[in-house]
């Protein structure tokens, strides 16, 4: 799958809205909160054009027996998906390409507070925010058709600024 990175674009926050209504109908019950994550949610930052969505449940074990009804709207259902705690499902187009991916975790999960500090931080920090979009265009002309090595190569990065930005959440 090739490495593509976007300019910003405001379609995005509309995309989510939408998806967030179907998505709120099909998971009804066990969900607490829906939210834009990633890239895609930060204003001025280039992104991969898939929508991150980050759903929390009251009780993670309930997800599963909605699986059906995710993929009535056209969603891959992929368990943990290499993440304990974690119900992960991901949406294509008919053409192939990638459009969604559904991260549902227990409310109040580490995995949550770490998307939202992260988004929150990116942005109320337009510089930080800024660097991790050039640190993401250089590795997508760097690694182009390699989507693991660009997705190690944000690792670092990732990693240290999730860490100020619970250290910020914490002190706002």
């Amino acid at each position: 799958m090739k490495v593509e990175v976007v300019p910003h674009q405001t379609a995005w926050r509309d995309a989510f809205v939408e998806e967030a209504k179907e998505i709120t109908a099909a998971l009804s019950d066990p969900m607490a909160a829906i939210h834009h994550i990633g890239s895609t949610a930060i204003p001025n930052i280039y992104a991969k054009p898939i929508i991150d969505i980050l759903v929390e449940v009251n009780d993670l074990a309930q997800v599963d027996a909605r699986n059906a009804a995710m993929e009535a709207l056209g969603y891959e259902a992929m368990g943990e998906f290499g993440i304990a705690g974690r119900r992960f499902f991901r949406k294509h187009r008919s053409t192939g390409v990638r459009t969604h991916h559904v991260h549902i975790f227990e409310q109040g999960s580490s995995a949550s507070d770490r998307h939202l500090a992260f988004r929150d931080y990116m942005i109320a920090h337009p510089e930080a925010a800024q660097q991790y979009s050039q640190l993401k265009r250089s590795l997508a002309n760097t690694y182009p058709d390699d989507r693991e090595s660009y997705m190690d190569g944000k690792d670092s990065f990732v990693r240290e600024k999730e860490q100020q930005a619970l250290k910020w959440r914490k002190s706002t």
